[in-house]
């Protein structure tokens, strides 16, 4: 069992990321999205920053460098990301938001590549860029008819998710502080938090809305307490033991487990075009990751294959 230890983490974070689709699902029966979003980071924010606390030397960003990153972090990685996908996953399965989101590494790759001096998509890296893109078009399907329908739209919204999640790790890339991944999440998720309660009040969403049943009250515990803490340290720990090439491919197995969970809690099927949007966009991800991903084959195998 310990040889696979790695393997099984791998898995267990998957699980964890992957469930959270449904559990957003369950949750927006009780909660306005953005603020269910906002209270997620809330409790989340209050464990990172005692972990950040804990583990590194420095709690606390410094510079307008390091609150730069820390600012983009919470515009983009927490507050867009989530706002967009909880608003989303109202009109949309928990299956078909984890595919689309998982187009978020193919994204990342081609904005570095647009935006990144030192990075250029090759004619193969082009073609998976695009092959990613018709993934997104596959699991929506919109027709000329339709193209306002509720599911197509959620699906967009969903992609918008993926899309501002992209942006902000190519300019957190960009930024290059020399921040504590810890920290850098920590105070993220403090002004994400922010941030979503900002646009909540915005959107006309208040506590008043909220019902307290223990349906809603258990999506946002796991989703806070689970997907968000216990799935980020679990993050963490595997960035360190096996690289950053190989936990990417935790968004290809995330949804597999969101399909799952989905299906058993929310009585959510996998119709035939998610199925076929999640092979383009995997297949887009392979192409654009083939000399990476050739080059890391050997490591790979020794990560999860041993300690």
């Amino acid at each position: 069992m310990s040889r696979y230890r790695n393997l099984w983490r791998f898995l267990a974070l998957a699980a964890l990321w992957g469930s959270a689709f449904a559990a957003i699902k369950a949750g927006l029966d009780y909660f306005p999205p953005v603020l269910f979003a906002a209270l997620r980071y809330d409790i989340a924010a209050l464990v990172m920053l005692g972990y950040a606390v804990a583990v590194t030397d420095r709690a606390i960003p410094r510079g307008r460098r390091e609150w730069a990153a820390v600012g983009v972090g919470a515009a983009l990685l927490i507050a867009a990301y989530h706002a967009f996908l909880f608003v989303g996953e109202q009109e949309t399965t928990s299956a078909a938001a984890a595919v689309v989101v998982s187009l978020s590494p193919v994204l990342t790759a081609g904005l570095a590549r647009a935006l990144l001096p030192d990075d250029r998509l090759s004619p193969l890296g082009v073609a998976g860029l695009l092959l990613g893109l018709l993934g997104v078009a596959v699991v929506a399907r919109p027709s000329t008819s339709a193209l306002l329908a509720s599911d197509v739209v959620a699906e967009l919204l969903v992609f918008a998710a993926a899309l501002s999640f992209a942006l902000g790790s190519v300019v957190t890339e960009w930024l290059d502080a020399d921040l504590a991944v810890e920290t850098m999440e920590a105070w993220s998720m403090v002004g994400g938090a922010a941030l979503l309660h900002v646009v909540s009040l915005a959107l006309g969403e208040s506590l008043a809305n909220v019902t307290l049943a223990g349906p809603g009250l258990w999506a946002l515990a796991y989703l806070s307490l689970g997907s968000s803490a216990a799935g980020f340290l679990l993050y963490f720990d595997l960035l360190d033991r096996i690289g950053s090439v190989e936990i990417n491919l935790v968004s290809y197995a995330a949804p597999a487990f969101a399909a799952l969970t989905g299906f058993l809690f929310v009585g959510e099927v996998v119709d035939t075009w998610t199925a076929a949007g999640f092979g383009c966009i995997l297949v887009g991800f392979a192409l654009i990751k083939r000399r990476a991903l050739g080059r890391e084959l050997p490591r790979l195998r020794a990560a999860f294959g041993a300690e």
